[in-house]
């Protein structure tokens, strides 16, 4: 296992956690909030936005436009049904979603949640370096690498880990200033 692998691995985790942050609901309108609905259309799963165009008219809206219209029932039940906790207003060719604005202990529960998105960031970083860790001291111990080289190696891995743990410590801070922003 090279560096360079290990950081790949580690950005994937980085995006992967940047996805999970961004659907945690703020106090205004984000598309990004219905990545996650899946809608039964004919009887498949199907991601919401591949079912409709999802627009942002204002800061506290987000407009539906199902390109089938036949499937906007279904779309409102999919939503209903997910833990957005936003309750979907159907005129019979779009579907709008108003966000409420946060209160105080809604804006701390989510701040708790993204802390614990970042929490799972950072073990997932910390798993990746462990088998790369475990990886430089079997090379060691079959003599393909020397010791110096291998407590090297060690090192470089322990200082991508703190840049990349750095990182998603960067993430948790701005959206808690996202959350907490009224």
């Amino acid at each position: 296992m090279n560096l360079n692998e290990i950081k790949e691995q580690m950005q994937k985790t980085i995006e992967s956690t940047q996805k999970s942050f961004n659907t945690i609901r703020t106090g205004r309108a984000n598309a990004a909030l219905l990545d996650r609905v899946m809608v039964d259309y004919y009887d498949t799963e199907t991601p919401l936005k591949s079912l409709a165009n999802i627009s942002i008219p204002d800061s506290t809206t987000i407009l539906i436009q199902p390109y089938d219209k036949t499937s906007i029932a279904q779309i409102e039940k999919a939503i209903s049904m997910s833990d957005l906790g936003l309750t979907p207003n159907n005129d019979g060719s779009a579907i709008r979603l108003n966000i409420p604005p946060l209160t105080s202990d809604r804006r701390k529960e989510l701040v708790k949640l993204a802390g614990k998105l970042a929490e799972e960031g950072k073990v997932a970083i910390r798993h990746i370096r462990r088998d790369a860790v475990d990886a430089v001291r079997k090379q060691e111990k079959k003599h393909e690498i020397s010791e110096d080289e291998s407590h090297d190696l060690q090192e470089q891995i322990q200082k991508v880990t703190n840049e990349f743990t750095a990182k998603i410590e960067e993430l948790l801070a701005a959206k808690e200033k996202d959350i907490t922003t009224v």
